[in-house]
């Protein structure tokens, strides 16, 4: 039986609800308790998202992101802008098929697709890693607990 050992996360209209390379105008910084991009408009995320990151964290997962965008660099400084950088083990972001990502991420923890869990938004991604034996969830509107809590029992009973 398979123990889940990695989640990996999409990005955009995963764990925030916008395109980074096309919505918003890197780079970003803290204005206050604040993140506004350079024409001052403010970046949020999806509101659970946090509190699942550091839950799952806290629960011995290794978390990793899988992104295709190719703001590489807004990406990157918008996970530490929001805090996330202490929760990431592995940040693969860059353009290209997911699959190039999940084999970079299989490298770099050691856990086999059995062993993975992955949220994306978007279809196509989901069908990829799926034909590869990784576990995968399509999110409609974003991460939230309520997602976590129905996919980890689907997971499980999977690996059976």
């Amino acid at each position: 039986m398979a123990k889940l050992k990695v989640i990996i996360f999409d990005l955009d209209y995963t764990l925030w609800p916008f395109w980074v390379d096309t919505h918003v105008d890197p780079p970003f910084k803290k204005s206050g308790s604040k993140i506004v991009d350079s024409r001052g408009k403010t970046i949020k995320c999806y509101s659970e998202v946090p509190q699942v990151l550091e839950i799952l964290h806290k629960q011995g997962y290794t978390l990793a992101v899988a992104s295709r965008t190719s703001e590489i660099k807004g990406a990157r400084q918008l996970i530490d802008l929001f805090g996330w950088e202490k929760y990431f083990s592995v940040k693969e972001i860059f353009p290209g098929c997911k699959v190039t990502h999940i084999n970079n991420i299989k490298k770099q923890t050691g856990a086999n697709y059995e062993e993975m869990l992955f949220f994306d938004d978007e279809q196509r991604n989901i069908f990829d890693l799926t034909k590869i034996g990784v576990a995968s969830i399509l999110v409609k509107d974003g991460v939230n607990k309520k997602v976590i809590e129905e996919s980890l029992p689907k997971f499980l009973q999977k690996s059976k």
